[in-house]
């Protein structure tokens, strides 16, 4: 990049917008301008930033021009103070800025969901199609796609000899309303519990999962979510918060005894013509030692290969078939330059891979790693695949439609 790109970061309402800050980038000047209003969500992203930026090891060193403004879209793109725009916060309204952003000449580092209704989708698309126009960037932060396990998953879905052709996938997402990040316990919004406002489960954090089953099953293939995907049944029922709860997690007053929180949801659909299973429910807080939980099980004609939580994420291969374990055994061995030291032990009649500690990275790192990639598309707009605005469209589709045939079914 022959020049450094400016971020801008409008009304930083989620945590994640902190966590796209919690490094320095190459590509970024360390000056960077904030628009939002004055409130409780400007002074936590605030003291969040302070924080990277006053800690022991390798602290940050960003500099914050900062608009407390009550129209800080209006302000943001009449100062145009930078050319790279990054949004955390309100889903309902976030597609609007995201559209508003790209006629403006802003390339768009958006955190999920773009959208969290199916009357939005066309939205979406608009909104892609006027990036590429105008050759901006414009991505969604799927951190997950950087989750080593579920990298090693994908190898070994799509090696030679190993699944066989796909069968049948199941997935599970489970996340907890109270946890810490980036070592200070979370507080949220209010309206991070209002499901018009935020979205349900499956249109929140099941983005995630929906991507990751059609980035591994069907990998940099286009995906026409009208001819390829068929929704056949959806179920939605609540989280039961405590007045003490609310108050604990938001710092506010219910006002009721009990908060019925519509976060958790399944869906049952094919993706061409392979039967996928999934569910998305959120707990109150993990047990000790515990944290959100991601579990995936890709089932072939030769073998089940499987993401599976224990102490930590792990990858299962259970062979159906005889040379299953050879052809993982030299799929092994072509992975060894992309991450030495990767090794399989056999357990009775299973094989889990062992993955070297140093890819072990955590959730809040792979923020810097999706920024990162991003650059490249902002560099070169151009070399966006285009696999990944289809990916978009279907991706939405199954989040937001799932969520509405949930509520009739």
């Amino acid at each position: 990049m022959s020049r450094r790109s400016k971020l801008v970061v409008a009304e930083p309402g989620h945590f994640h917008a902190t966590l796209v800050q919690k490094e320095m980038y190459e590509w970024l000047e360390p000056r960077a301008a904030v628009y939002a209003p004055l409130g409780a969500e400007l002074l936590d992203y605030l003291s969040r930033v302070a924080r990277f930026n006053s800690r022991p090891e390798h602290p940050t060193r960003w500099e914050l021009d900062i608009h407390a403004t009550c129209e800080p879209m209006r302000e943001m793109i009449r100062d145009r103070a930078g050319d790279v725009v990054v949004f955390a916060g309100r889903n309902r309204s976030k597609i609007d800025k995201i559209l508003e952003s790209l006629r403006a000449g802003f390339h768009v580092l958006a955190d999920k969901p773009w959208i969290i209704t199916p009357a939005d989708l066309p939205k979406v698309e608009e909104a892609l199609s006027i990036a590429k126009e105008k050759g901006l960037a414009a991505y969604d932060i799927m951190t997950e796609r950087y989750e080593v396990t579920s990298q090693v998953q994908r190898e070994f879905v799509n090696a030679p000899g190993v699944l066989g052709t796909v069968q049948g996938v199941r997935a599970r997402s489970v996340h907890n309303v109270m946890k810490v990040v980036a070592g200070v316990p979370l507080r949220r919004p209010a309206w991070f519990f209002d499901v018009v406002d935020y979205g349900e489960g499956l249109a929140d954090v099941g983005t995630h999962v929906v991507d990751l089953v059609q980035w591994t099953a069907f990998p940099d293939q286009p995906i026409d979510y009208r001819k390829d995907i068929t929704l056949c049944r959806a179920r939605r029922w609540p989280l039961a918060l405590t007045r003490e709860q609310f108050q604990r997690v938001t710092g506010e007053d219910s006002g009721t005894e009990r908060v019925d929180y519509y976060c958790n949801n399944s869906v049952e659909y094919t993706l061409r013509g392979v039967p996928v299973a999934m569910e998305i429910t959120w707990e109150w807080e993990a047990p000790p030692g515990a944290g959100d939980v991601y579990e995936a099980s890709f089932r072939g004609t030769l073998s089940t290969i499987e993401v599976r939580q224990e102490r930590r994420p792990e990858v299962y291969i259970v062979p159906a078939a005889a040379g299953v374990t050879e052809a993982v055994d030299a799929h092994v061995a072509t992975l060894q330059s992309r991450w030495p030291g990767l090794a399989v032990e056999r357990i009775g009649d299973e094989l889990r891979l062992i993955i070297p500690e140093r890819f072990r990275v955590g959730h809040e790192e792979h923020f810097a790693q999706v920024a990162n990639h991003f650059s490249r598309y902002v560099a070169a707009p151009e070399s966006m695949p285009a696999w990944e605005t289809p990916y978009m469209l279907a991706k939405y589709y199954v989040s937001t439609a799932g969520v509405e045939m949930g509520k009739t079914q």
